[in-house]
């Protein structure tokens, strides 16, 4: 297995059955059906890929591994290069991970253009996994934009009644800041005389440099995370996003801020991160404490668990600029945790909403009684959310207290207020939807979880107790990478420029 080129096979294996879909002839039911099962076959056979990759992966080196280099554009020192620490191994497994649960989530729900829909989300996972593998900063850019095209497709075309103007918002949004990072790509390529990520991950810039190379990548980064105050395309793109969509975009997309700061801002600018850290914490404590308030407030349920999901964030954003391996590696599994939680969260009113087809907090109520299955389910990813000992949550949060803890205590005291506003409002949507008594005639028609959506949330439940239980299976692969990366920090501010002095 150690010849194999396995990122460029996990990464563009999607495509391939993209290939056989757009083969695919016959009547419209026929044809959506076969997209369907390509689809779900593909996707599988790439989690398994992204499995033996993790298998074959060496968890005591914080080296670049399965690394595979090719021309792309010599005669500008751009190569096609691809490889995966700690950092990035996980993101690729969780990415292979949701896209089947996507298709088999979207089975009977979309009844609409079933091909092309099954094309854009192939597509987004190349993308996406593409992103976390890149080695070269022009192929990081080409994924990290191109996920905008099939996520921009997905919901303006299978989205809600504003899904065009979700669509764009979130576009748009996107889009702005990333055309900052493009211009600091090329600083970069003008100043090290090359778009090789580990040359520029080594390469000690100017102080004055830093300082606008680390403004114009958070632009970005922040905007994907979302941190606060550029949250606001978050929460209309959940609403009007299709179940699967949602899936995606709270699962893996929202993780692509967080990967940039840990894979680029931190190493490369290491001046400029120790200068801007006070307003990072400033932002994640807003983030944490403003959107768990406004959570409070909503009455659709989409929207309170994508205000959740900023207040998550914000936790990780923390977690990152506290710059220890506590932090850092509390972070990362915060972020893989909230990929499946909140994944699955989306799924959990998607499931009501293709019964009912409302997601109004105050139509539902008594759903244990009719719904008992559902209503465990449920109440195991709110318990994850919430950060219960036992489940994945608990062990990002923590980790990420205790890093924000070593580094200033009065950001640990405010996040954990946040922590404790999360367990309200979590506690409070479930309470509403779940217990209570029947108030509307609908709802006692509507059925418990069929075969195929226990197949979506076993797996998912599994995960989460999983990292729970046994985090080390996580972190140990992780530790190697971040404790790499806090050493050069370390290293860099005590014989660097002492920027953040002056």
């Amino acid at each position: 297995m150690a010849n194999w080129p396995l990122l460029s096979l996990v990464t563009f294996l999607p495509l391939v059955g993209v290939g056989f879909i757009l083969l695919l002839r016959g009547d419209g039911d026929e044809v959506a059906r076969n997209a369907r099962w390509v689809a779900l076959w593909t996707s599988l056979l790439d989690f398994a890929l992204s499995i033996v990759i993790w298998v074959n992966f060496d968890a005591t080196t914080a080296d670049f591994q399965f690394v595979e280099q090719a021309q792309w554009l010599p005669q500008f020192h751009i190569a096609y290069q691809m490889g995966i620490d700690g950092i990035s191994l996980f993101f690729v497994v969780l990415s292979a991970f949701l896209t089947p649960i996507c298709v088999v989530s979207s089975w009977t729900s979309v009844k609409m253009r079933v091909k092309e829909y099954m094309i854009a989300f192939l597509v987004l996972e190349t993308l996406m996994i593409g992103m976390f593998c890149a080695l070269d900063l022009v192929l990081f850019y080409m994924f990290f934009e191109g996920v905008l095209i099939p996520m921009f497709l997905i919901i303006g075309v299978w989205g809600g009644p504003r899904r065009v103007y979700a669509a764009f918002k979130f576009f748009l949004y996107t889009l702005l800041g990333s055309v900052l990072m493009l211009l600091a790509i090329l600083a970069i390529y003008f100043q090290v005389g090359s778009t090789d990520i580990v040359e520029a991950l080594n390469y000690d810039f100017p102080p004055h440099m830093q300082t606008w190379l680390w403004l114009a990548f958070f632009a970005s980064f922040a905007v994907k995370v979302p941190m606060w105050p550029v949250h606001t395309w978050l929460p209309d793109a959940h609403v009007e996003a299709p179940t699967a969509g949602s899936v995606i975009l709270a699962g893996v997309l929202l993780k692509m801020g967080g990967y940039g700061f840990i894979r680029f801002s931190l190493p490369m600018f290491p001046d400029a991160t120790a200068y801007f850290t006070p307003m990072v914490y400033v932002l994640s404590v807003i983030a944490i404490i403003y959107t768990s308030l406004v959570a409070l407030a909503q009455e659709d349920m989409k929207k309170l668990i994508a205000y959740s999901s900023v207040a998550h964030m914000g936790i990780v954003t923390m977690g990152i600029f506290t710059v220890t391996s506590e932090g850092l590696q509390g972070a990362m599994i915060q972020m893989l945790s909230h990929g499946v939680v909140s994944a699955a969260l989306f799924l959990c009113v998607g499931v009501v909403y293709d019964r009912l087809h409302t997601r109004e907090i105050a139509r539902y109520g008594g759903l244990v009684t009719i719904m008992p299955k559902y209503a465990f389910v449920f109440m195991v990813f709110m318990l994850a959310s919430v950060g219960l000992p036992g489940t994945s949550g608990f062990v990002g949060e923590f980790l990420s207290l205790m890093g924000a803890f070593q580094a200033n205590t009065w950001v640990a005291l405010f996040a954990t207020t946040g922590l404790i506003l999360g367990a309200v409002y979590m506690l409070y949507l479930y309470r509403r939807v779940v217990f209570g008594v029947i108030t509307h005639e609908d709802v006692r028609a509507m059925l418990d979880l069929n075969w195929r959506e226990i197949v979506v949330f076993v797996p998912m439940i599994a995960v989460v107790l999983w990292m729970g239980i046994y985090p080390n299976s996580f972190l140990k692969p992780i530790q190697p990478s971040v404790a790499n990366l806090v050493e050069s920090l370390q290293s860099a501010r005590e014989t660097g420029h002492h920027y953040a002095a002056r």
